[in-house]
């Protein structure tokens, strides 16, 4: 073997075949349908089933590529009732593609506890890599990507002001996920416990609207206060560090 062949998995050239039995955890466009790769669309046409967060979403995606196969719907609130079901079709040899509505399964939607019904079971997993929107806006954002901290959706109520607190003093680069209905509070609290770090607003990324701003909280803030909040947000923060500690009350 050259050294240039090192690495490269042969199993998953364009003419290998799904494997029964087997669980696909595939990527899919955050927003832009181009953003899929071949190895996905491939996975997408050759397996038995689809579960997807939202059908009617994943439709979309499956009718842009002329791709028609059985769907059933896996998202938070069906999740520990579905998965019994997926786990003894994987168990009767079928194989299943677990697509969220954008992105990659599990990073913040469902995926968890079918992963971990598998690995019990003993059932193949295998990941079908692509779009992220985390990712993406942390390599956007001009902030230190070496060391970083995902977090996802800060709580809505209880234990909001604690996790805010406890991020406040975390020195690597933060990024969150946020909805349009709380990006305003949220900037607004991360101005007063983190004090004037800088800030980027990814919206949209990848779609019509993508708008990135970057900048000191409270420039940020003021400049989407003359915006309408719209679309899915996320936010990467600059993290802790001597200079970046709130002013004195």
């Amino acid at each position: 073997m050259s050294p240039s062949e090192e690495g490269v998995n042969h199993e998953q050239s364009p003419k290998a075949r799904v494997v029964s039995g087997t669980l696909y955890l595939v990527a899919t466009p955050i927003g832009n349908l181009e953003d899929i790769t071949h190895r996905a669309l491939k996975v997408l046409s050759s397996v038995d089933l689809i579960a997807a967060e939202d059908t009617r979403k994943t439709k979309i995606l499956l009718d842009h590529y002329s791709i028609n196969k059985p769907m059933v719907s896996y998202f938070s609130y069906n999740e520990r009732h579905r998965t019994p079901q997926l786990i003894g079709k994987l168990q009767e040899g079928q194989s299943i593609a677990l697509v969220s509505d954008a992105g990659t399964p599990g990073i913040s939607d469902p995926a968890y506890h079918i992963v971990q019904s598998c690995l019990a079971a003993g059932i193949s997993i295998i990941p079908i890599p692509g779009p992220s929107a985390f990712v993406s806006a942390l390599v956007v954002s001009g902030l230190p990507t070496d060391r970083f901290v995902f977090e996802g959706f800060l709580p809505i109520k209880k234990g909001r002001k604690t996790k805010l607190a406890g991020l406040s003093s975390e020195p690597r680069t933060i990024v969150l996920f946020e909805s349009p209905h709380r990006i305003l509070k949220t900037l607004e609290e991360i101005r007063t416990v983190f004090g004037e770090r800088h800030v980027v607003v990814a919206r949209e990324l990848t779609k019509k609207f993508e708008e990135i701003v970057r900048g000191p909280v409270s420039t940020v803030l003021e400049e989407l206060r003359r915006k309408q909040t719209r679309g899915e947000y996320v936010l990467v923060v600059e993290g802790h560090s001597k200079h970046s500690e709130p002013e004195p009350a």
